[in-house]
């Protein structure tokens, strides 16, 4: 079995736990592992939260899910100012920002960030259920 859904978001804050309530009944559905469906759960959230916060001019954005037995890959989509994707340091012990790209990269798998001026951004992220 599969679900694919894709859903155009308003860019505010009740966009975020709506979305991660569907991830988490598709991933019931199929019955996949719990401890891979809270890893997809809080990736899922931190990026719908970063456009929230971040993509200045978007009015909107997408959010892509594509679950199965195996898998799930997730594309989230904004056509906001744009982020630099390339930062791949840590976020410091006491800093209370930057934890949302490194958590995506953590959790995820087969990662991947674009972003560019004007034309917004896209995060997209993968995980395998054993």
């Amino acid at each position: 079995m599969r679900m694919s859904v894709r859903l155009n978001l308003p860019r505010e804050v009740d966009s975020v736990p709506a979305v991660r309530r569907l991830l988490r009944c598709a991933l019931t559905i199929l019955r996949v592992d719990r401890q891979a469906g809270a890893d997809l759960e809080i990736a899922l959230t931190e990026a719908c939260a970063n456009v929230v916060k971040h993509a200045a001019g978007a009015e909107s954005f997408e959010v892509h899910l594509d679950v199965g037995e195996d898998r799930c890959s997730i594309d989230v989509v904004d056509d906001g100012t744009g982020f630099d994707p390339v930062v791949d340091a840590a976020p410091s012990a006491m800093s209370e920002r930057g934890r949302g790209l490194f958590l995506i990269r953590a959790l995820g798998e087969n990662v991947r960030m674009q972003s560019s001026p004007r034309t917004g951004s896209l995060i997209h992220f993968e995980k395998s259920f054993a």
